[in-house]
């Protein structure tokens, strides 16, 4: 059974840092293209980050050179370091694996974790 359990959410001013795991089971990380969503209250889920097959990473426009997405392959973990958070960051936070090619959609995924809510104040 695949699990996908998020961690690291919680409440910070603007300006503060978080880094969000998803810890994966049931899948190797390595062999999946994976990616971190969020959704905010009153929008659609959107793409954040992608950590595909060789290292290859993609960011949504919004938060290039504030976050970063990595991937431990000794325990199977995806991050996602958060840096310079802003207020519009706020949403809840998803891990998904999947096997499609348009990392920035979440039909590309066929799991997905919880969430964890990530809350920043001005």
């Amino acid at each position: 059974q695949v699990q996908l359990v998020e961690s690291g959410g919680g409440s910070v001013q603007a300006g503060g840092s978080l880094r969000l795991s998803c810890a994966a089971s049931g899948i190797t990380v390595t062999t999946y293209r994976m990616g971190w969503f969020r959704q905010a209250l009153g929008k659609e889920r959107e793409g954040v980050a992608g950590f595909y097959y060789y290292g290859r990473t993609l960011y949504a426009d919004s938060v290039k050179g504030r976050f970063t997405i990595s991937n431990d392959n000794a325990n199977n973990t995806l991050y996602l370091q958060m840096n310079g958070l802003k207020p519009e960051d706020t949403a809840m936070y998803y891990c998904a694996a999947g096997r499609g090619l348009q990392w920035w959609l979440p039909r590309s995924y066929n799991y997905w974790g919880q969430g964890t809510q990530v809350t920043v104040s001005s």
